[in-house]
């Protein structure tokens, strides 16, 4: 394990490139780009498309070995097996697509996508789990940055797949199998644990800032080249341009240790936060304070007024202490919420079902939009759909910051911290968020099923929206929850709830529909809203229950934020010791 002086530039190097890394890791989401040559080329049905994407959102959100890998090897170590499992899986795929190797079965097809896209899961873990271990104190804000950026990932795709492949699937998936391996293998070794920094440090703050700052204007960069390279014919040189300059903007987080190494701040006043990376249950000295350790929570009037919380999860500490003394127990206490918990331990709390489930409706439903996006635009006419792709990737952009990093900010400009409060005595938890955006989405699934000319575009704006503030706010309230120790578990975990929902909801329900009114008109790809509008139905009414059961998970979990957040700042909960 390395362990390195807190504030210094390693911390903010990683996150640099993570961020390269999260752009790699969103290979997943190229699906839409090449799905109609794997229908075209190899002749697959409607069904047997979709159950390839359930492939692909497998591959993507299974990714509980990585989440175990995390807390045994070294980040270098799991990102080389997702690179090679990158470079197997989408070569594979390119030996089909291209017509290298001919009648390759189906089972192959559908495994070797599985496996190239769990290299995003092996990717995404990693670079989430080491930085939100290097700023454990600004948790939700880098998991906006860095989901943000993911969201991304598409429309970075979409450019490079426009300009520099030329719209070739052969040639995006040969780019997946050699390009996104060579990326991973350049920027592995920067991301590495470090001891996190403590005090106020002013200059974190700006960082972060302008780090959403690119970001913002990447995102915005890359709606605006793809929607006039959409309207209007450009040459090649100017097509070209656009892309470097793209790359110049991925590179803008980089800035921050370069400025870093040349207008070096004062080290001194910083500490270390006190933490062995990996972990919140242990204090390590610093530098300057060998002989001093402090409580991490201190208490607060807010944490008197909890006892029956507290209650509702274990028996009073007085009473398990005279029992222990008697001889009559030898367990140690379970953890309380806040605290680190296993797996194990987590799986039997109701608020981790809760999370689940609010979270399977949200990115389930979603995912099934996005998995069949290039088939709902050509049944409501639209011939290019890449520009459908790069929408849905900018909105899914714009919630997953703004469900992180901006309602951080939005929050300390009204006197607020991470959560809202009134007052600052009352707060509400994040999911309050999911509420809403699963609020929307009702209205947006509506939206579709109508087909009106002209809210295609805006529908599909909604859910990406939508669907980016599910996976933001799902990220920091899991690690609220249950901890850092083990959050690359629980994390991947919580993220089954995306090919779960394909596999029932894209798999079973869109791809059944779609060939059934295909089969109605007597061809192979569907046209008239009638292709998706039951699916659409179903899917509003499955993110009703999803309201009701994010509004009980709210209600459930604020004492948490109480204690937590009390006195209007993050307090790192003291150890469970289990």
């Amino acid at each position: 394990m390395v362990t390195l002086k807190g504030g210094t530039r390693p911390p903010w190097v990683g996150l640099g490139a993570a961020v390269w890394l999260q752009i790699a890791a969103g290979n997943a989401y190229n699906f839409p780009l090449y799905s109609h040559a794997l229908k075209s080329v190899l002749g697959f049905n409607q069904h047997q498309l979709t159950m390839l994407g359930v492939a692909n959102d497998i591959g993507e959100n299974v990714g509980i070995l990585p989440g175990i890998f995390c807390n045994k090897f070294p980040p270098w170590v799991v990102l080389a097996v997702g690179a090679f499992a990158c470079f197997s899986g989408y070569g594979v795929l390119w030996l089909a697509v291209s017509r290298t190797v001919e009648s390759l079965p189906y089972w192959l097809l559908w495994v070797a996508l599985c496996v190239a896209t769990n290299s995003s899961a092996r990717f995404s873990t990693v670079v989430l789990v080491t930085n939100m271990r290097n700023f454990p104190l600004s948790r939700g804000t880098v998991a906006g940055i860095l989901k943000g950026y993911g969201g991304l990932s598409a429309a970075v795709y979409t450019e490079i797949y426009s300009v520099s492949l030329h719209n070739s699937s052969s040639k995006l998936l040969l780019f997946l199998a050699l390009g996104v391996p060579m990326l991973c293998f350049l920027m592995m070794c920067f991301v590495r644990p470090c001891t996190p920094a403590s005090g106020d440090d002013s200059a974190e703050h700006g960082h972060f800032l302008f780090t959403e700052a690119a970001s913002v204007v990447l995102g915005l960069y890359l709606l605006t080249t793809t929607i006039l390279g959409d309207m209007i014919s450009l040459s090649a040189p100017i097509r070209y341009t656009f892309l470097v300059i793209m790359v110049l903007l991925l590179m803008a987080p980089l800035a921050i240790p370069v400025k870093m190494t040349f207008y070096p701040s004062d080290r001194r006043k910083l500490g270390t936060l006190g933490l062995q990376v990996g972990s919140s249950d242990h204090l390590v000295q610093g530098e300057n304070n060998a002989d001093k350790t402090e409580p991490l929570l201190t208490p607060s009037s807010s944490v008197s007024d909890l006892g029956g919380f507290h209650k509702s999860d274990s028996v009073s500490d007085v009473d398990m202490l005279l029992a222990e003394g008697e001889g009559a127990v030898k367990k140690k206490r379970r953890p309380r919420r806040g605290d680190d918990f296993s797996i194990s331990e987590a799986m039997v709390k109701a608020d981790f079902w809760l999370l689940f489930l609010v979270y399977f409706v949200g990115v389930g439903s979603g995912v099934t939009v996005l998995n069949n996006l290039a088939q709902i635009g050509i049944a409501q006419g639209v011939q290019d759909t890449t520009i459908l792709l790069s929408l849905f990737s900018f909105c899914n952009f714009v919630g997953r910051l703004g469900g992180g990093a901006v309602l951080n900010i939005l929050s300390a400009l009204l006197a607020l911290d991470v959560c809202f409060y009134d007052c600052r005595s009352k707060t509400i938890p994040r999911t309050v968020w999911m509420t809403c955006a699963q609020v929307v989405m009702i209205f947006t699934y509506l939206l579709f099923a109508s087909a009106v000319d002209g809210t295609l575009y805006a529908a599909t704006a909604l859910l990406g929206i939508c669907y980016g503030v599910q996976f933001s706010i799902m990220v920091p309230t899991a690690s609220e929850l249950f901890g850092l120790k083990h959050f690359g578990i629980i994390f991947n975990f919580m993220l089954l709830g995306n090919p779960l929902g394909a596999f029932l909801f894209s798999g079973l329900l869109a791809g059944y529909i779609y060939d059934i009114e295909a089969a109605k008109q007597h061809v192979t790809s569907c046209l008239g809203p009638s292709c998706f509008r039951l699916t659409f139905l179903v899917l509003a009414s499955i993110c009703g229950m999803g309201t009701v059961l994010s509004i009980v998970l709210t209600k459930r979990i604020k004492p948490v934020y109480q204690m937590l957040y009390a006195g209007g700042s993050f307090r790192l909960p003291q150890s469970s010791n289990h």
